[in-house]
């Protein structure tokens, strides 16, 4: 396939007059470009010590690509084949654009460092035939499947984590909620950036107005993407975390908010609501940071230190001492 250039990336479109044609036209471009060589210079190099490759994973009624990361052999000889790996399940942002590949810089330090195996879902993008909830159920869906097919996938599935940045991590929330109520036991969730409410409320924070139209043109966004999200019909709460009835008893969560976005008070309301539950919750704010800065390490100072604290936090989460319990995390 033909390398694509930075001049070939497609401009951002207006939203308000976007068509559903034009919508398709513009993220199969600009994934194509999010997944070429070329965007690395924005995306980040993967961690060498990773292999990566994808993977389909037969579903209910679909098979759905994922993108797996993990670890090559280290000079103890494992990695690669342990079959005792930590799972982190990863949902990458953008509700109508998006692709795992733009996370592989996260994901792969993660993998090659935790060690762990990194399973990145490729869910569905929102548009008239996919709405919200079927991204939702595809996030939850993995889930399931690398779980109870734990010995096929090399993992341990009592170390199971979830990580989404974004739409993702609105998608890893439910997940959380989800895993609760089906009996499955997190260790962690890690929610980046979180847009946690497609209610009528999602526009009444402080951060929607001040950063509506800058450092980019959020409001617009938001509000096409909240059109496509939730179809007439759809109670918009089932699919907003900041609204779920019952928070208490879900898996410790860190909560990563950088501060010049427009959904940073999402972030900050839902890890509110976490701690007033009793989840136990860790918000962590990054002055100056903009809403992807985890996917776009050459341009944001702040990726680093993120994925530093993501990587100690899911370390803490994820290990188990000599006795077979997980340290506490202080």
């Amino acid at each position: 396939m033909r390398e694509v250039t930075a001049a070939e990336r497609p401009p951002e479109p207006d939203w308000p007059t976007t068509t559903v044609e034009e919508l398709v036209v513009y993220r199969e471009a600009e994934n194509r470009f999010r997944a070429s060589s070329t965007a690395r210079a924005i995306t980040g190099d993967p961690d060498p010590g990773a292999a990566i490759r994808w993977q389909e994973v037969a579903l209910p009624g679909r098979e759905l690509p994922v993108r797996v990361y993990r670890p090559l052999p280290g000079r103890d000889g494992t990695g690669a084949d342990r079959a005792d790996l930590p799972l982190v399940l990863h949902v990458h942002g953008g509700g109508f654009v998006g692709t795992a590949v733009q996370s592989d810089w996260v994901n792969s330090h993660l993998a090659a460092q935790l060690p762990a195996v990194v399973v990145s879902v490729e869910h569905r993008l929102v548009d008239p035939q996919n709405p919200l909830s079927a991204a939702v159920d595809d996030g939850w869906d993995v889930l399931q499947h690398v779980v109870q097919h734990a010995a096929q996938w090399g993992i341990d599935p009592a170390r199971t984590a979830v990580f989404g940045e974004s739409c993702g991590a609105l998608i890893s929330a439910l997940a959380a909620i989800r895993a609760r109520e089906a009996g499955l036991h997190l260790r962690a969730q890690v929610l980046v950036n979180p847009a946690v409410d497609v209610t009528e409320t999602m526009y009444d924070h402080a951060s929607i107005t001040q950063y509506a139209y800058s450092p980019t043109r959020a409001l617009p966004q938001l509000q096409f993407f909240q059109r496509l999200a939730v179809p007439a019909g759809t109670d918009p709460r089932t699919l907003s975390p900041l609204y779920a009835d019952n928070l208490n008893g879900l898996a410790p969560a860190l909560v990563v908010v950088p501060t010049e976005d427009a959904v940073a008070d999402h972030g900050r309301r839902y890890a509110e609501r976490l701690h007033a539950a009793g989840t136990p919750t860790r918000l962590t704010e990054y002055p100056g940071a903009k809403h992807a800065f985890l996917s776009m390490p050459g341009v944001e100072q702040q990726a680093k230190a993120a994925r530093a604290e993501i990587l100690q936090f899911l370390h803490a989460s994820l290990t188990v001492n000599a006795e077979g319990t997980q340290p506490s995390q202080r």
